[in-house]
């Protein structure tokens, strides 16, 4: 008898010819979508201007999260309070001060943020040493920028970043502004595993990074959590459509999400609005976000964020429908506005090959126990290369030459190969590219900052270099960024 995990890989398998699939956390083409928006008319109105000020103090906290059963765990946190995760909100128009002040204790941590998906100015893309300085311990930095484009992003250090996310240091940026009419809720589904042992929370934090996760898939965590909890219920409007913004914050785990008990589509990929389309599964890489609508069934039904990239689907997350239940006719879900992303010009756009690959140290370690050691900023060890070279061993402070010198304006087409036995999300900063093509299958063309290319697979990524400076490409599965698989492009 067929399992449901076997159904879900057939519906996949058999998507181009049927109502559409995601598959490697893309949208692959099917039938025409079933809602009346074919195409994003409207585009973004700014709020009136003004400066959010917002203070940020990463230090260490003893914090006892629902998923930890009583006990605290020495997490690190953006800010005071058994909470998980820290959001900071504003309206699309509004200047984002961000106040850093670094409390966790010099050789812990030199400390950076990095606003993870905004096209920001280079100055405040927060890379160690790329970008800026490190702030020192007791020290303060100050983020300053407007975002040019509304929707759902987080931010994150980018130095010992393999425990800094462990430990819980991450934070949600949503900038508002991009509904063309309200929903009737909006949810966070913030997806994290923690590093606990066999007996949870009691023993304390398992090694971050290990030899053989960071030369594999990476070193998985064993509490698998949504906002801090485990399976958590949400109580949301009955009869209503509710926007689901899920966030993966973990630094290896790519499930496969799907919906159970309602019909629900697809309306932004990592912040980036497209034509709503109806949703059936997405493999949803470390980094990664996703915006749904779901229209909630009537009173008392329930509604299921399962992930199916298991041996048996586990259920993340339960959305109960509560109140009254809303008449809302048949299921035709409210667009968002159009991205203001530079189109690149493709028949003008110069092409560059990009292969992800394992170094002959990678290949060699394999086979090795879970043997953890340092952070990157000391890192000793190359498992992973950007054609060919990896990011030097001795941390930040020694830059390499850059993968590619890129003219400020130009259309770029990169081609990335996965030429390992493992899946990779590959991240560019300070720009959002066109996914075009792949060579699993024909794709709706949509922006993404961050694309998961499979083992083998081929991806076409379009784009204009219209922000100077430096910025970083690299995987974001953690342990491989910090074993080499990072690099940076100038623009200029």
């Amino acid at each position: 008898m067929p399992t449901r995990r076997r159904f879900t890989l057939g519906l996949a398998a058999t998507a181009l010819a049927g109502a559409g699939a995601y598959a490697a956390g893309r949208v692959f083409v099917g039938r025409a979508a079933a809602y009346s928006t074919a195409e994003l008319s409207q585009t973004a109105v700014p709020a009136p201007a003004r400066e959010v000020a917002v203070s940020l103090m990463p230090a260490p906290r003893a914090t006892a999260l629902p998923a930890f059963g009583g006990h605290a765990l020495p997490l690190w946190s953006f800010a005071p309070g058994d909470v998980f995760p820290n959001v900071v909100r504003l309206r699309f128009g509004e200047t984002l001060v961000a106040t850093v002040e670094n409390g966790i204790p010099e050789g812990q941590e030199d400390l950076t943020v990095h606003w993870h998906g905004v096209r920001l100015p280079n100055a405040e893309d927060g890379v160690p040493y790329l970008t800026q300085k490190p702030i020192p311990f007791g020290s303060r930095f100050t983020y300053r920028f407007t975002p040019p484009d509304p929707g759902t992003y987080w931010f994150h250090t980018h130095c010992n970043t393999a425990e800094s996310i462990g430990r819980g240091l991450i934070g949600v940026l949503i900038v508002e502004g991009d509904e063309t009419r309200p929903y009737d809720a909006d949810q966070l589904l913030c997806l994290k595993d923690w590093r606990v042992g066999t007996d949870g929370a009691a023993g304390g934090f398992l090694p971050f990074l290990t030899d053989s996760g960071a030369s594999k898939a990476g070193t998985f965590g064993a509490l698998r959590t949504v906002n801090g909890a485990v399976s958590p219920r949400f109580a949301l409007p009955a009869g209503g459509d509710v926007r689901l913004r899920l966030i993966n914050v973990d630094p290896t785990r790519v499930p496969e999400i799907g919906i159970e008990g309602a019909e629900a589509a697809i309306v932004a990929v990592d912040g980036a609005g497209i034509p709503p389309v109806p949703f059936k599964t997405w493999r949803l890489g470390p980094a990664m976000r996703l915006d749904l609508v779901v229209r909630m069934p009537p009173t008392g039904g329930e509604v299921r964020v399962v992930d199916y990239f298991a041996a048996e689907p586990v259920v993340l997350s339960t959305l109960v429908a509560t109140g009254d239940t809303l008449a809302r006719g048949a299921f035709d879900p409210a667009p968002l506005v159009r991205p203001a992303i530079p189109e690149p010009d493709l028949g003008a756009a110069e092409r560059m090959p990009f292969v992800f690959s394992a170094t002959a140290a990678g290949a060699a370690v394999g086979g090795a126990d879970g043997i953890p050691f340092g952070p990157l900023c000391a890192s000793e060890k190359t498992f992973w290369a950007i054609n060919r070279a990896p990011w030097p061993n001795r941390g930040h402070a020694v830059l390499p030459p850059p993968l590619a010198d890129l003219k400020r304006g130009r259309s770029y087409v990169f081609e990335l190969a996965n030429v390992t036995p493992h899946v990779h999300p590959i991240h560019i900063h300070g720009h959002t590219w066109r996914v075009v093509k792949s060579s699993a299958g024909p794709v709706i063309p949509h922006f993404a900052d961050t694309v998961l290319v499979a083992p083998k697979e081929r991806v076409e990524v379009a784009f204009v270099a219209d922000n100077p400076g430096d910025w970083m490409l690299h995987c974001h599965i953690i342990e491989h960024q910090e074993t080499g698989m990072m690099g940076f492009l100038r623009v200029a």
